[in-house]
């Protein structure tokens, strides 16, 4: 390559490609390696979007069945038409991946794709990355930095692991050729009660085991425990406390086995999710070759500036320590290339939103009661529920409420927590409130349209003070 190149990328994931635009926006010469032929990532490709487009079809399918003749709407029972749904899925991706590559050329990013390895520093001191085509060609290129931007992979348990059939990962779960009669999902996280979601919406018979006490253990408990009674309410199947054994797997089916406390259980399935976690994706990459250094618990080590122990290589995302979430990807590649500039620029961790797309939404960004509680915290709690809100009522949406809490003694937001209608899209208020260091009294004072969702986070804050006035 003959161009003198600034900076190597690889992977073109939420924190890659952000990065890479951000970089060619600084002036920087960019290259991006991507193993996969579309960029975006797994992300864009089998994660957070093809998700949310099935989320969306699913749920239209649930209203029509379910909601459209409480608003005089009268249908013919509505069928399911899953090939188009998952056309429709795709062609979601496809225009949202093409928009990417048309980015990239606007910025004059150049684009590799193959699978991408650190050849460490040449006699220039320039970084040196080797890409190997599907054809079996390779090329060599360098640049004063290497951003590795490689993302993350499903998690199997142990002893069963995937076979792209059976026993699937999220990526398999987006595009079954038909509803399972039973779909046994392993692990109470985002990932699985979503796709969980989604299946059960269009037919499906669907049970989720989690190993711990309580769904999404990392939001606050009373967030997690209504949205476990609602999921019930809608027929998944919950066990908690649920630890998976092993399974017996058949031609077309697969017998669980499971163990909750010293009671030894059993489920029949046709698929089997696991969506217990993802590990840093790093095989193949040179980085354990060169002698970078890992933590603990798999994650590259990185300072304040995202350098690794190897001059000259950066790393973000699902590599490095934090929420595996592809805005705090996007986020981490935009700082980090910014500082590379000489930019004094920072990731506010503390204001990460994290959200779970099921129907009601669940969104939070702070810190939970579980955590004030054990840190020593003192706080105040306010909540107002959505059966108060005037526009809730209208869209026949009332499950779920909004939780403000703030310092007992300077009143400011320490978290805020949702759970109803479009709480996704309500979270950004949140997270603004946050990081401007504001107070309940600061949210309670601003005036919101009437009539919104919205106004129920403006309640919650004024109930902190017993102010509310639809509470």
């Amino acid at each position: 390559m003959a161009e003198q190149l600034d900076l190597i990328v690889i992977g073109a994931g939420p924190g890659g490609y952000v990065a890479a635009l951000r970089a060619a926006q600084l002036g920087m010469k960019v290259a991006v390696a991507e193993q996969r032929a579309t960029l975006g990532g797994v992300c864009l490709n089998e994660g957070c979007i093809p998700s949310k487009a099935l989320l969306d079809s699913s749920e239209q399918f649930a209203l029509a069945r379910d909601k459209f003749a409480s608003h005089g709407i009268e249908i013919e029972p509505p069928r399911l038409n899953l090939p188009q749904m998952l056309r429709r899925k795709d062609d979601v991706v496809k225009k949202l991946t093409d928009g990417i590559a048309f980015l990239f050329k606007k910025n004059k990013i150049t684009q590799l794709t193959g699978r991408a390895a650190l050849q460490g520093a040449g006699s220039d001191g320039r970084q040196q990355v080797q890409v190997s085509k599907e054809n079996g060609e390779t090329e060599t290129i360098a640049a004063a930095s290497v951003l590795l931007a490689t993302g993350s992979e499903a998690v199997p348990l142990p002893g069963i692991p995937f076979d792209g059939s059976l026993v699937v990962s999220a990526r398999e779960a987006l595009a079954f050729d038909r509803v399972p009669e039973h779909l046994v999902v392993v692990g109470g996280g985002a990932i699985g009660l979503e796709l969980g979601s989604v299946w059960r919406r269009l037919g499906a018979r669907v049970t989720v085991l989690e190993m711990l006490p309580t769904l999404l253990p990392a939001m606050d408990g009373q967030l997690a425990t209504a949205l476990q009674r609602s999921l019930k309410k809608q027929g998944i199947e919950i066990a908690l406390g649920a630890r998976v054994t092993g399974l017996d797997a058949g031609e077309n089916s697969g017998l669980v086995r499971y163990v909750v406390g010293e009671e030894q259980r059993e489920l029949s399935c046709d698929r089997l999710l696991v969506a217990i976690g993802r590990r840093p994706l790093l095989t193949g990459l040179g980085f354990d070759r060169l002698g970078g250094r890992l933590l603990e618990n798999g994650r590259v080590a990185v300072d304040g500036d995202y350098r690794t122990s190897l001059p000259g290589i950066y790393a973000i995302g699902d590599l490095i320590p934090g929420p595996m979430l592809a805005h705090k990807a996007s986020e981490e590649g935009v700082v980090c290339v910014e500082r590379m500039a000489g930019k004094k620029s920072e990731v506010e961790y503390g204001t990460i939103p994290g959200v779970v797309y099921t129907w009601p939404e669940a969104a939070s960004v702070g810190a939970g009661e579980e955590q004030l509680k054990r840190d020593g915290v003192p706080y105040r709690a306010g909540t107002f529920n959505f059966l108060g809100n005037g526009r809730a009522r209208a869209m026949d949406e009332t499950d779920g409420f909004v939780k403000v809490l703030a310092h007992a003694e300077t009143d400011r937001i320490l978290g805020i927590h949702i759970i109803g209608p479009r709480a996704s899209d309500m979270i950004a208020e949140a997270v603004a409130a946050l990081a401007f260091m504001g107070t309940a009294r600061d949210i309670g004072m601003m005036i919101h349209a009437h009539p919104t969702l919205s106004e129920a986070l403006k309640e919650a804050a004024l109930d902190l003070h017993k102010e509310a006035i639809h509470g």
